[in-house]
């Protein structure tokens, strides 16, 4: 007995940390579930919500050169870097994949402004620090501003640039040495504040380099002291500073940044060129209007299911029913929790997975009764028939949820490629249910089925219709 009430603790434990988890902090909070408002869901902790849910913007990119130019992995570098880019506006489980060699597909839960969004991840952010040397103060302030034409652009195969801007800018020297590229960067931020090289308050980036560059951005800005070094970011120069002395580990860009100016710059260099340019082919809005119909039926539906399975538990089973329902509404209980841990965002295949979860974990219990029931039949008093029904019964719940749990592990996995992203949220909810099944199915409905029989032993000893036998 010792042993089970260790257990409660450690369970009431459980519910009251998820609990205090999963209710919003909102003192205004009341949940509404009738048919003229839309479903509460912040019940669930706040969670961050699907584009099925809450809409928002698609995107699709496509490359802007030539497919042979680039491998498989530059295209996925690419995608990776548009979601690092993505995941800084703040936005929560953005979708980005590769849709064959030529487009990616960014799927943007609740973004509202459309250009920002399209602008973050579109520009290539190319940063370059460009060798200005012998030119004049004059040529120096004719080309703030202008775009211009390096050897590292060319090698990139942004060779595009050239002829605007040679019929633009004709200048001489062109294409500008580059001496160091933003794959140097180790950090890059947005500041406010008077630095030396500036007059007066205003918005630059303070950067730094990578230790295995220092060496390289040393060498280059000590070759400069004296001279005028271009910063050009896609081209463009945004700054020509003369080099005052050698710099090492960083520096700062100046441009007369307005403060969305100089967070959108920070973020494009923290995240990374993008290996490839790439344009927008097409960019919609999706609106929620059908997902929340369905989540408001998802979630009468749900709840109602819910109940039904309370009562049935009960009139059934009678007395394990009732420790089955704690277990089941410690069950949803943590997963509420989890799903905002973690976070899960939930869309309507994830809802479906965690609402399908709950029957598995309700079979569970059928079959430890149902155990239970059969020993009691054949005789056994009830302590052996309890111990026997569980330890007997936890083979095939243990062996059903594992086998389970590797079919949600490949979905998963076929979540992952192109087109068939909806499967993973099932998969991973309906994973997490199983695996915290394995926990309360048998170590909670045992701790409370233990307790109530400890209580009310003689009674049931005398009715055993109290078992449901």
């Amino acid at each position: 007995m010792t042993t089970h009430i260790r257990w409660l603790v450690v369970i009431i434990l459980l519910s009251v940390f998820s609990a205090w988890v999963i209710i919003p902090k909102d003192e205004d909070f009341a949940p509404d579930f009738n048919g003229d408002d839309e479903a509460d869901i912040r019940i669930l902790g706040q969670q961050p919500l699907g584009l099925d849910l809450v809409g928002g913007l698609r995107v699709l990119l496509q490359t802007t050169i030539d497919p042979s130019s680039y491998s498989d992995e530059d295209l996925q570098e690419t995608a990776n870097n548009v979601g690092r880019r993505v995941n800084a506006l703040g936005l929560s489980e953005a979708t980005i994949q590769t849709q064959g060699r030529q487009r990616i597909l960014v799927e943007l839960p609740g973004e509202t402004d459309r250009q920002r969004a399209i602008n973050t991840i579109q520009q290539t952010a190319l940063l370059e620090f460009v060798d200005f040397s012998g030119l004049t103060f004059t040529d120096t302030q004719r080309l703030d501003g202008a775009t211009i034409i390096t050897d590292a652009q060319i090698e990139l195969g942004l060779a595009d640039l050239a002829t605007s801007t040679r019929e633009r800018h004709p200048q001489t020297g062109q294409p500008f040495t580059t001496g160091l590229t933003g794959d140097c960067l180790q950090a890059a931020s947005a500041q406010f504040g008077q630095t030396s090289s500036i007059g007066g308050n205003q918005w630059f980036i303070n950067f730094e380099v990578a230790s295995d560059c220092v060496g390289e951005f040393a060498d280059f800005t000590q070759r400069l002291v004296g001279q005028p070094m271009a910063i050009v970011l896609d081209g463009v120069v945004i700054s020509s500073p003369t080099v005052n002395q050698q710099l090492t580990t960083g520096g700062i860009i100046t441009g007369n940044f307005s403060e969305e100016e100089a967070q959108q710059l920070g973020l494009q260099l923290r995240s990374g060129a993008l290996r490839i340019p790439l344009e927008v082919e097409s960019a919609v809005e999706v609106g929620a209007t059908l997902g929340q119909q369905f989540l408001n039926d998802t979630i009468r539906a749900g709840t109602l299911g819910a109940i039904i399975v309370f009562l049935f538990m009960l009139i059934y089973y009678r007395v394990p029913g009732i420790s089955a329902d704690i277990a089941l509404f410690v069950f949803i209980l943590l997963n509420l929790a989890l799903f905002k841990l973690l976070p899960i965002t939930l869309t309507l295949p994830a809802i479906t997975g965690f609402l399908i979860s709950i029957g598995t974990a309700v079979d569970g219990n059928v079959l430890i009764f149902e155990r239970i029931k059969e020993e009691i039949r054949a005789g056994k008093d009830l302590d052996s028939a309890l111990s026997d029904g569980f330890d007997r019964a936890w083979q095939s719940i243990r062996d059903s949820n594992i086998s389970t749990i590797i079919i949600c592990g490949i979905l998963f996995l076929f979540g992952q490629t192109p087109g068939a992203s909806v499967v993973s949220g099932f998969a991973v909810t309906l994973a997490i249910g199983l695996i915290l099944n394995l926990f309360t199915a048998v170590t909670v409905t045992r701790t409370f089925l233990y307790l109530i029989v400890a209580i009310s032993r003689k009674q049931l000893d005398e009715n055993k219709w109290l078992l449901g036998v």
